[in-house]
């Protein structure tokens, strides 16, 4: 390996245009943690709202930032104290500053890439399954009842309704007409979100539980169409406090021992899919310009 790796980076805050392809020195790999070569990156919303600012000064730490969570590639160091993976062995989960040619990642939040799954494929799953486990588990759903996913067609929308669906729930799933036919193919009933939804759900089923994905003002609708803010969850929407309603990071107390193994061997077993739109490197800042637009289907990569 080279001693400089290419990575997307920024120096301020601000629109996609502050983002620039530039080089880095190959870190070493510290205790517990292993150093990959990065075949692809995961492009999430929480990547353009750091880089724009919307968490305050503090995030990201310091300048110049990488963005990206979200990585599969292969293991080329392995730091102190580091037992679950050799040199070689081809790996997916998250890394801080995956937007590179290169990242150093914790061991255990990582965990073996299926021979199957493509580099694309394998590094749309961590942000998605961990994600989606932990709110499925938030809402303490059990067979039978009927789920309300608002952006079922998202990342974590379209993995939580697969996960709902093949727990015997029934999954109405909000998004534009363009995705209906998609939500279909995962055995899920779509709505069109807007004004009007709460009746065009309401002649479906009755909610039991709902989970807010996109973060576009449904939450008001949600609580009305489940009778109250106890069994609505959502990742996106800032106004959640102020409403009642439980906003869920991601902290420690709400992951899912074991989720995003079991997602991983989900996908490859053909359980589990999602629609990938790839992007080169260098055209990080359009595949951010994509997801920031909304109306994403699936996952958005970065392939190196």
């Amino acid at each position: 390996m080279s001693n400089t790796y290419r990575a997307v980076e920024y120096r301020e805050h601000g629109d996609s245009s502050v983002l620039t392809l530039g080089k880095r020195a190959v870190p070493e790999p510290g205790r517990g943690q292993v150093r990959l070569a990065v075949r692809a990156a995961g492009v999430n919303p929480f990547d353009w709202k750091v880089r724009r600012g919307l968490f305050g000064p503090s995030m990201p730490a310091s300048f110049p930032a990488v963005p990206g969570s979200d990585v599969a590639g292969v293991v080329d160091a392995v730091g102190p104290e580091v037992t679950e993976f050799a040199v070689g062995d081809e790996v997916l989960g998250a890394a801080s500053g995956s937007y590179a040619e290169v990242a150093l990642a914790s061991a255990h939040n990582l965990v073996a890439k299926p021979a199957g799954l493509s580099w694309a494929d394998a590094a749309a799953l961590n942000t998605g399954v961990t994600t989606a486990y932990r709110a499925l588990a938030l809402l303490n759903l059990v067979a039978g009842e009927v789920l309300l996913i608002n952006g079922a067609a998202g990342t974590v929308g379209s993995v939580a309704a697969q996960i709902a669906v093949g727990r015997g729930l029934t999954v109405i799933g909000t998004a534009g007409l363009s995705n209906h036919e998609y939500l279909r193919s995962l055995g899920v009933t779509p709505v069109l979100y807007g004004d009007g939804m709460i009746d065009r759900v309401d002649a479906i089923a009755r909610i039991d539980a709902a989970l807010d994905t996109a973060g576009r003002g449904a939450l008001p609708d949600l609580i009305e169409l489940t009778g109250g803010t106890e069994r609505v969850i959502t990742i996106a929407d800032g106004q959640a406090g102020e409403l009642g309603v439980r906003f869920s990071s991601g902290s420690a107390d709400e992951q899912v021992p074991g989720a995003l193994a079991e997602g991983v061997a989900l996908a490859a077993a053909g359980k589990l899919t999602l629609p990938v739109t790839t992007y080169p490197l260098d055209e990080a800042a359009k595949a951010q310009d994509e997801s920031e637009a909304g109306h994403v289907r699936g996952k958005l990569v970065l392939v190196i």
